[in-house]
């Protein structure tokens, strides 16, 4: 909290040094502080609300897009297209491989153009794949190749997840950081639970439908390009929403050139592995497991549908974050992390445990279980890293400065700068599992990658341990 005697030295927020019109929705706001109680308690907390519960449902959308193709895979065999299972499973990793791509470039390309501006053009930007992708599911000959290039559009929409989530971050004060941000992506991140569980819908509904009808082997007719069309007209509402809606920060504004000194910070690449190993985890097993279920357990009993299931371990991760962060806030990031870690490698164990092997048939129902702990685990683990950041930061470059003095207001902006654009750059990296998983599953035995997965818990909880949670570590958080 700011001291008596640094208040002292600021404008009040009834000062006429303040503008009241850079805070209506739509401006760039040019004085920010919301380390000052004062200012926050009468200017800055709405309007970081208003901020954050405008980029709430833009980001939800853009995540449905990412993870459409997780659940269209699943259905295309059934209409006429003849792609083999490794190729279904590719069409669920490549999104993940352009999200994460992109999601490094939007981490610096937001405090550049101006989060207001970025976040209303990255939502327009995602009509195009979805139009593309609507019209090429009604034909069966579409060629594999152009599915490929739509999955790889539409994983664009991931890559809005680093841009919001390191905007949002610098209109809340510390205390605040770990719920803003777990709120922000813990209900983003349900647009995956949205997307599994309104497709299996919209595809079966005529009312709903543009264009022609697929029919499966039953002649049961069916509209695949609902999933894709649905979604275009809330995403031109949301894009102008936020255009009219939010505001553009000055403090966030910041060229490359400055925001490049991030990969000189050990605690980087350090958050880096830590933010792979939980929401690495989360995004790659939601893409993963419709097609995961669909091809372990539905040749044994056709009631174990990816439809019906798949759609719970992303909505409970997703829930989950908003919990680990305020849990973060309260008793600490690291600790909280340490355990997400800790419960993520015993529910891998399980599901090992449950799959089928040999003439065994395995566990649906254990399996499942054990999967929606993993996801409950990450989605924890999701919120305690993202609130570790602005902490270590902070404690970096605020170390032996006294509060309210010139060398403390650099010392802070700088420390926010750089923990802003860590936490894009730590999610673009991590979005990365949304490839790597599907894509180690198209090409290895599933029980093997799983083992993989808790080998790498094992020194995630080794790193957040050691450098972040040991009595005596260079930056607790």
């Amino acid at each position: 909290m700011t001291s008596p005697a640094a208040q002292e030295t600021r404008p009040a927020p009834t000062d006429p040094s303040y503008d009241p019109a850079q805070y209506r929705p739509g401006r760039t706001i040019r004085d920010w502080e919301p380390e000052n109680e004062l200012f926050w308690k009468s200017i800055g907390k709405k309007v970081a609300a208003r901020n954050l519960w405008i980029a709430v449902p833009a980001l939800l959308v853009a995540f449905v897009v990412w993870q459409v193709w997780s659940v269209t895979a699943t259905s295309l065999a059934d209409v006429g297209f003849a792609f083999s299972t490794s190729q279904l499973f590719w069409l669920t990793a490549v999104p993940g491989l352009t999200g994460g791509t992109a999601r490094i470039c939007y981490t610096f390309l937001g405090p550049l153009i101006g989060q207001r501006r970025f976040t209303a053009l990255s939502t327009v930007v995602l009509v195009v794949p979805l139009i593309w992708l609507g019209i090429a599911v009604q034909n069966p000959d579409t060629p594999y190749g152009v599915m490929i290039a739509i999955a790889a559009l539409c994983g664009v929409g991931g890559a809005n997840f680093a841009s919001s989530l390191a905007n949002i971050g610098f209109f809340f004060p510390k205390r605040d950081k770990g719920n803003a941000t777990g709120i922000n992506g813990g209900l983003g991140n349900v647009g995956v639970s949205v997307v599994q569980l309104l497709t299996p819908i919209v595809i079966t509904s005529s009312v709903l439908a543009v264009g022609s009808a697929q029919h499966k082997a039953d002649g049961t007719p069916v509209w695949l390009q609902n999933a894709a069309f649905l979604w275009v007209p809330v995403l031109v509402i949301l894009a102008a929403v936020a255009w009219f809606g939010q505001n553009d920060l000055d403090v966030a504004s910041t060229p490359f050139k400055q925001q490049k000194i991030i990969f000189r910070r050990k605690h980087t690449w350090l958050m880096t592995w830590l933010y792979v190993g939980t929401f690495g985890s989360f995004i790659g097993f939601a893409a993963a497991l419709p097609m995961l279920i669909t091809t372990t357990f539905t040749p044994i009993d056709a009631a174990y549908s990816a439809a019906t299931y798949a759609w719970l371990g992303p909505a409970v991760g997703a829930l989950a974050r908003w919990a680990g962060g305020w849990i973060a806030d309260k008793i600490g990031g690291a600790r909280v992390t340490i355990i997400s870690f800790t419960g993520m490698a015993l529910s891998i164990i399980g599901v090992i445990n449950f799959l089928p092997s040999g003439g065994d048939h395995g566990d649906f129902w254990g399996f499942l279980a054990c999967f929606l702990c993993a996801f409950f685990f990450s989605g924890i683990g999701n919120g305690s890293t993202f609130r570790q950041i602005p902490v270590i930061f902070r404690n970096q470059h605020l170390k032996g400065l006294a509060e309210g003095t010139p060398a403390y207001g650099r010392a802070l902006k700088q420390a926010e700068m750089e923990a802003g654009a860590v936490t894009g750059f730590t999610s673009a990296i991590a979005a990365y599992g949304f490839f790597f998983i599907p894509a180690m599953f198209a090409n290895s035995a599933v029980t093997s990658a799983m083992w993989g997965f808790v080998a790498f818990y094992a020194s995630c909880i080794a790193v957040a341990w050691w450098c972040y949670a040991r009595q005596g570590a260079e930056s607790p958080s």
